[in-house]
């Protein structure tokens, strides 16, 4: 039986293979080493890694609850109560899903209805845009820009009106590499109040900043605590990525809605994996501030030498993540061209920023993953050495 195109979910049915499915699909088959997808490429904390094994093993292997089993809710309210003086009742204000983008997709069926509108800043990560429309709601794009990614007056006030349900933001911004200021989440919580929107922050990479650059919830800026829905991964906080934990936090109100949508889509996670991550949360400050030294010395060291080869790099404030601005090279190519060039003549994978863009896009940006080994970052320099040579006006 042939299936009609005209029959399909045209939100899914349209959309493109991701950008980072692409990239690293074409890393494999162009043997390149992938500095796009944003993952590490060592095995992760072996305590943790010990610790679910040792659960699945003698632990409980059944449906855990809905919510989250209860030492790993405990754990989260205890851990932001610990790092942001965020106080929050582990029965009634928190959930764990099957990672941060379930957690966002539950965040966001819960409180989107057709016709409302929600405002996305780009860049924008993949998931939003489709959940938003398959909700019925409208996304309103704001564009942010290099090299500071910041928001302002203007372009809030362009975007928030009456039909406006909620705000969708990155906090650390991915893939700009940016950690939000105060000033910048007070402006935003003004307007969420005025306007009264809800916020659904994605802050995945809440534990990944660097150079004093402290993360801030917007949920713990006054005035937002009722009307924020808190999202954060402990992939990200401990270098699991195919774990997929994620974390929901928010008032009663919000959270039980956010939950009966959770219940239809993952229903539950692994118990061992969250014995895991309940263990991890408990871990002594130095081991969060350790992993940060480490991310920081990569970074750095990417950094160096892609200035060495003549890359203009923009600061890294957080995330697995630095970005390089080609527009002052004066190359003949766009950065999703850069990109393409790269994985297949010099066999390095990186990721256009304009692929997070739907309107008006940023062409010159190029993100870099440095959560990687020191050898693995240096053979891609080496590889790297001469992609720009050529290439100019």
């Amino acid at each position: 039986m042939t299936t009609k195109s005209s029959s399909l979910n045209k939100v899914f049915a349209d959309l493109p293979v991701t950008i980072f499915e692409a990239m690293s699909q074409a890393a494999r088959d162009n043997n390149a080493i992938n500095l796009g997808q944003g993952f590490p490429d060592d095995p992760g904390p072996e305590d943790i890694r010990r610790a679910a094994a040792d659960a699945s093993l003698n632990g409980y292997n059944q449906y855990p609850s809905m919510m989250g089993i209860p030492e790993l809710r405990q754990a989260i309210a205890t851990h932001y109560g610990h790092w942001h003086g965020l106080e929050l009742d582990p029965m009634s204000e928190v959930m764990v899903t099957s990672g941060g983008t379930e957690a966002l997709t539950s965040a966001i069926l819960s409180v989107v209805q057709p016709g409302d509108e929600v405002v996305c800043f780009q860049p924008v990560y993949d998931s939003y845009l489709p959940i938003i429309r398959q909700a019925g709601g409208i996304p309103r794009l704001v564009r942010l820009e290099p090299p500071g990614w910041r928001l302002n007056e203007d372009m809030l006030k362009s975007v928030f009106n009456s039909k406006t349900k909620a705000v969708l933001f990155n906090n650390p911004l991915n893939p700009s590499a940016v950690v939000y200021p105060r000033e910048d989440l007070e402006l935003l919580a003004r307007y969420c109040q005025e306007f009264d929107v809800i916020a659904i922050c994605d802050e995945v990479w809440e534990h990944v900043t660097f150079d004093e650059h402290k993360h801030i919830p917007l949920i713990t800026i006054p005035g937002m605590r009722e009307r924020t829905i808190k999202v954060g991964s402990a992939g990200k906080i401990f270098s699991l990525t195919g774990w997929k934990i994620g974390f929901v936090c928010a008032a009663p109100p919000l959270l039980r809605v956010a939950a009966k949508v959770h219940q239809f889509l993952t229903f539950t996670t692994a118990p061992n994996l969250q014995a895991a991550v309940a263990y991890g949360l408990g871990k002594p400050d130095e081991y969060f501030l350790s992993m940060r030294k480490d991310l920081t010395r990569s970074r750095d060291r990417l950094t160096r030498g892609l200035e060495s080869l003549g890359f203009p790099v923009l600061k890294s404030q957080g995330t697995y993540f630095l970005t390089v601005d080609l527009s002052p090279l004066g190359l003949n190519e766009s950065d999703a061209e850069f990109c393409w060039r790269i994985v297949k003549d010099y066999k390095v994978a990186a990721i256009p920023v304009s692929a997070f863009y739907e309107q008006d896009p940023v062409t010159s940006v190029v993100r870099f993953c440095f959560a990687k080994k020191d050898q693995t970052l240096d053979t891609a320099l080496e590889r790297l050495s001469d992609a720009i040579r050529g290439r100019k006006r």
